[in-house]
């Protein structure tokens, strides 16, 4: 992922939004899709072309040698930094320094690679070992025409059921066993022979997280982020759907926003999922994309989901807060020139750049956030998107919605990703937290799957392509033998006293993520959550929209909302320190 240096109501329920409301938002909508006409602020003019890519040479070879030896002397610079002096930040093992110190300035060699070498690299990411204890189904599926309005209609409108888009369901290994002893339940009622278990399970909600990957619009897929689906598919004891959308720049704006709409579509029309059941959770890309998702929704008329779960959603794409500057040191994300090839700025929104710059559902940070459901808001205090993001909770809940703001000292920009950190188990609780005890309460009635939407997933779910996170992290086909006794037989890492029959159904409860320890920190009680203002977001004077400065201006006067800040009260012991 490379980005550019410079370049009222809560909605339980499903609301439809009303005819006068919805004409009011597409009427603001009106500057950013009239051909011609740029957004009041725009500041970047549609002379802004990106360089074309130098013809490769044989003599620039000497380049890769001098990219992959200057990178080397860096990470052994920061690394021996690390153990004399201490990390950069107080709370950061060894292998986030190592982290950190490789990705700054990656981009200042992006010349040497194109997007299709980075999602390759990206790709090798699936060699390393795959959260355990989860089936995982892939799944193909046709898009048709569904008569969308707004932005997507004249996409809409040339489909004719060829296209075809994939995704992956996960779903935790306990949870697995729930639904296992749910649909023989299932069976065992339609012939009519237990009525008390009927009953019983009529009484059992369940929810669907539609997620959403992230990675600059540029790259990611469903399986390079199972670090965030597995665990998230855990902690919430949910059925995570993971759409693969197309990608820029084969696809550009508003074409990864009309994937990820037929994704929702399908799992409401298609497998007749109740939007209430439905959670939409992002990282990143995947983030700006859920936003803009709600905001379709909402803006056309379309039922919204119960909630959305979001982790360092890029809700900005000028760029203008100073966090891009001052967190430049620490974050994991490359910055790059505005002229780049790998450009994902100019990539995603392709010849209309000056067009949809600020268009709400490209840069959600300038959009209308009245009517949106509630919120579960997740970043790193290291990371170059803090500010926008603490924008983003204060803009919202200033529009009425329901919103849980938690910043976490020292990580980085979607630190989920990062298994070995101390807080992505303690974010995972957090969403678990929301999704099973929060939303509950904020929902005026508990949600509950039709035995019809309970049927197509079952279908869907448990099919011959499935395979299964064991314990050592390994994925084995689901047809091969001992494949299912993995995934239904109980063991340590489940909570004592589970099972998989139809008895103790009603004592299904969240499972917990493994813990894992490493030698570059120590699992500490001293961690703690806060009630606290995050630092007062600014703006980048050298590259700023008068819409953003006004709105810091707006958050100096008082926050809107409340922020849980997760701090370390000491520093961890580090590997260097030992």
């Amino acid at each position: 992922m490379i980005f550019p240096m410079d370049a009222a109501s809560q909605c339980s329920n499903a609301p439809v939004a009303s005819t006068s409301s919805t004409a009011n938002w597409m009427n603001e909508l009106e500057q950013y899709t009239t051909p011609g006409v740029s957004p009041a602020s725009a500041r970047i003019s549609t002379s802004l072309e990106i360089a074309a890519r130098p013809p490769f040479r044989p003599w620039h070879y000497y380049k890769y040698g001098w990219a992959l030896a200057s990178k080397a002397a860096q990470v052994s610079k920061d690394v021996a930094s690390h153990a004399i002096w201490g990390p950069r930040k107080k709370t950061w093992g060894l292998e986030m320094t190592i982290i950190s110190s490789f990705m700054r300035d990656v981009a200042a060699h992006s010349s040497l690679v194109d997007i299709s070498s980075i999602r390759l690299l990206m790709s090798l990411s699936g060699l390393a070992p795959l959260p355990s204890d989860a089936l995982v189904t892939p799944v193909t599926f046709r898009i048709r025409r569904r008569r969308l309005r707004g932005i997507l209609a004249d996409l809409d409108s040339k489909e004719n059921g060829s296209r075809e888009l994939s995704g992956e369901w996960v779903v935790g290994k306990k949870t697995w066993r729930r639904l296992q002893a749910e649909w023989k339940a299932a069976q065992v009622i339609k012939k009519g022979t237990n009525k008390q278990l009927n009953s019983r399970i009529r009484k059992k909600s369940d929810r669907v997280v539609y997620y959403i990957h992230g990675g600059a619009y540029i790259v990611g897929s469903p399986a390079s982020q199972r670090q965030i689906s597995v665990p998230l598919a855990l902690h919430t004891d949910a059925r995570v759907f993971a759409i693969d959308y197309r990608l820029a720049p084969e696809s550009t704006f508003p074409g990864p926003l009309h994937d990820v709409v037929s994704g929702y579509m399908r799992l409401v029309e298609d497998l007749h999922v109740p939007p209430e059941n439905i959670i939409v959770s992002g990282d990143s890309a995947g983030g700006g994309l859920s936003l803009a998702l709600l905001m379709y929704l909402r803006d056309n008329g379309y039922p919204l989901p119960s909630s959305a779960i979001l982790m360092s959603p890029w809700v900005d794409l000028t760029m203008s807060c100073e966090s891009w500057v001052s967190n430049a040191p620490y974050d994991v994300i490359p910055l790059c020139s505005p002229t780049d090839p790998n450009n994902p700025i100019a990539s995603y929104l392709g010849p209309h750049l000056e067009k949809y710059l600020m268009h709400p559902y490209a840069s959600p940070l300038f959009g209308n956030f009245a009517g949106l459901p509630p919120l579960l808001i997740q970043a790193g205090d290291a990371e170059v998107l803090r500010d926008e993001i603490t924008l983003l909770a204060h803009k919202a809940s200033a529009a009425g919605v329901e919103v849980q703001h938690e910043l976490y000292e020292d990580c980085v920009h979607v630190f989920q990703q990062f298994p070995f950190l101390e807080p992505t188990e303690r974010s995972f609780i957090a969403m678990g937290e929301f999704v099973l005890n929060k939303l509950p309460q904020l929902q005026s009635r508990s949600p509950r799957l039709e035995p019809k939407a309970e049927q197509y997933m079952e279908t869907e779910i448990d099919s011959k392509d499935a395979f299964v996170l064991d314990a050592n992290g390994l994925a084995i086909p689901m047809g091969q033998v001992g494949a299912r006794s993995r995934l239904e037989n109980d063991d340590s890492t489940d909570e004592e006293g589970s099972s998989a029959g139809t008895a103790n159904l009603a004592n299904s409860s969240r499972p917990r993520l493994n813990k894992r320890s490493h030698s570059s920190y120590t699992i500490s009680e001293d961690w703690h959550k806060e009630a606290s203002q995050p630092p007062t977001p600014s703006v980048r004077r050298n590259a700023s929209h008068a819409d953003v400065s006004a709105l810091v201006d707006n958050w100096r006067s008082g926050p809107k909302n409340k922020t849980v800040l997760y701090r370390h009260s000491s520093p961890l012991q580090s590997f260097g320190s030992r």
